[in-house]
């Protein structure tokens, strides 16, 4: 290489850089400007960076993997909308299809043109998770996409800086947290706008006019780095399999996963078919999660780009539960995303031993809490002495354990692969009539072994004023646990009850009778290696932190004081 190839390859790694902390601190904008809990404390967002094909050049860290890797295939659908020669200086563009943007509609994505010096160089896009989109709510219940909200197709949100007045007023007409939902699309388009005007002063001050060398650069060599670390791999197919609680009726997930040379692919056939209910996953979804599962493992220090998505191939048969096609049900499309890491890593553990965790919750086991006419009663009794139930939403992210690693413990109440982070119980207590009266670890519920598996949480939820609430159930593991990895003892069952003891189910909207507490057990992570192979001080210091019990410890591991 000579001096002046070295000298602009130097050049183009600190541009690189550069744009990772511009769509950094456009994810950072939304954050701060957020009106919902889901992004301004869960962080359940993504941004990007765009070139005009609409392959994406840099995402911010901060962000969600479904989020960012299925927003990395939607931009393209903008484009064939408003192809971008017809796009001007304050435009943004909106959309919440589930099987354009991010798989469901409570995700709202909007893609916006950037200019520097008066032509368009890239395209900015985001998403978030609002807090209502209307419909039956955020529950599986409904039996199509018509009955889950209010479906925006791909649209102009505003024109020259002009918003669409029109169309939020449909908004506001149809959801029931107004003002959340508005503040939030604003917000979005104030995170473009941020990546816009940074972009900018980027290419001012490296005194670039286009980003077609440095975009070039950064996708060849994210292609080129996947490819060698696909290459140095075991070639070959090998299979996964899951099964998971599903709604009515289990739900079987089977994956080939097939290295071969510079590619992997991971097909679904053989999956459960789609189910009646809105557990479904349209297929920019499952690729979403499927290639973050294979990246994590394969090249986990290359930035993701189209560089690097290219290089993981997922197909899944139409009309299977990881295929959905339109107007299935979607709304809990992430119960069934959010499991498809653990089974590719079921395949991939065959052929990479002593790399790959044991299974975690995966699902994530937020409260989504609500209230209101309709949904639990319409307030006092003919006496008028019963409590009222006043209109809320809300949501709360929280998680199980995730599985145990080859050399670690798994981390308790962690969600991977969401990657979210927990809302506090003192937001949730501020911004809802709820009182949070327990949250701690639960005790034995990570997976015995060598490594022990991460510990769920137990939660106890009650009205503030006695009245009813009700819970918008999605999760899973509470039939089938997650399972442990050589030799690793599986994790505890999740559980949802009522602090009288009435067993509740895992999925649909339930109702907390007035005065009663909601009781929430999340499962555990899977154990990695034999128990008997835990190192007796490690073990020590579980039972006295209280991770396991004194019986736990004698009847699962062997050990006795």
């Amino acid at each position: 290489m000579t001096a002046s190839h070295a000298l602009t390859d130097i050049r183009l790694q600190v541009m690189w850089n550069r744009l990772l902390s511009v769509v950094e601190e456009q994810a950072r904008a939304l954050v701060r400007t957020a009106f919902s809990t889901s992004a301004r404390e869960a962080g359940d967002i993504s941004a990007g960076v765009f070139d005009l094909e609409g392959r994406m050049l840099a995402q911010a860290v901060t962000g969600t993997p479904g989020h960012v890797n299925s927003m990395a295939r939607s931009v393209v659908h903008f484009l064939r909308e408003f192809p971008a020669e017809t796009m001007r200086p304050g435009d943004h563009f909106i959309t919440n299809d589930p099987w354009k943007g991010t798989g469901h509609l409570y995700d709202i994505v909007i893609t916006s043109p950037a200019f520097h010096d008066g032509r368009l160089v890239a395209l900015f896009s985001c998403t978030t998770h609002v807090v209502d989109i209307g419909g039956l709510g955020q529950s599986p219940d409904g039996r199509q996409v018509f009955h889950e909200g209010l479906f925006i197709p791909l649209l102009p949100l505003v024109r020259a800086g002009s918003f669409d007045e029109s169309l939020m007023r449909i908004v506001r007409a149809n959801v029931r947290e107004s003002v959340q939902v508005e503040g939030d699309i604003h917000a979005l388009v104030a995170c473009n706008q941020v990546g816009e005007r940074r972009l900018s002063a980027m290419m001012t001050e490296h005194g670039i006019a286009t980003l077609d060398a440095l975009g070039e650069h950064i996708i060849t060599r994210s292609a080129a780095g996947m490819a060698r670390a696909i290459a140095a791999l075991p070639q070959g197919t090998w299979q996964g399999a899951m099964r998971i609680d599903g709604y009515d009726a289990p739900i079987d997930l089977t994956a080939a996963v097939s290295i071969a040379g510079d590619h992997v692919a991971v097909d679904f056939a053989g999956s459960s078919a789609a189910s009646s209910y809105g557990i479904n996953c349209p297929l920019c979804y499952t690729e979403a999660y499927t290639a973050f599962g294979v990246k994590c493992l394969v090249a986990p220090t290359i930035p993701n780009n189209a560089g690097t998505l290219d290089a993981i191939r997922v197909t899944a048969p139409e009309g299977s539960i990881v295929n959905a096609p339109w107007p299935a049900a979607v709304n809990a499309r992430s119960t069934i995303g959010h499991m498809l890491p653990d089974v590719v890593y079921d395949a991939l553990h065959q052929c990479m031993p002593g790399r790959v965790p044991a299974e975690g919750t995966s699902n994530l086991w937020n409260l989504k809490l609500g209230a209101g006419h309709g949904m639990t009663g319409t307030g006092g009794a003919a006496g008028g002495n019963a409590p009222v139930s006043a209109p809320f939403m809300v949501t709360t992210f929280h998680s199980g354990g995730a599985g145990a690693r080859p050399k670690q413990d798994g981390l308790s109440a962690t969600p991977f692969p969401s990657g979210v982070r927990n809302v506090p119980v003192e937001i949730t207590e501020t911004i809802a009539p709820v009182v949070i009266w327990t949250k701690e670890y639960r005790e034995d519920s990570g997976g015995a072994g060598a490594q022990r598996g991460g510990l769920g949480q137990v939660m106890e939820v009650e009205h503030r004023h006695g009245a009813p609430f009700g819970i918008f159930a999605t999760f899973e593991r509470v039939k089938y646990p997650a399972r442990g990895r050589d030799g690793g003892g599986n994790g505890a069952k999740g559980r949802l009850s009522l602090a009288n003891g009435t067993e509740m189910k895992g999925k649909g909207f339930q109702v907390i009778p007035a005065g009663e507490r909601l009781v929430v057990e999340m499962p555990g992570g899977g154990g990695y290696g034999p128990a008997s192979a835990r190192d007796p001080e490690a073990l020590a210091r579980d039972v006295e932190r209280g991770l396991v019990s004194e019986a736990a410890a004698e009847t699962q591991y062997g050990f006795k004081k």
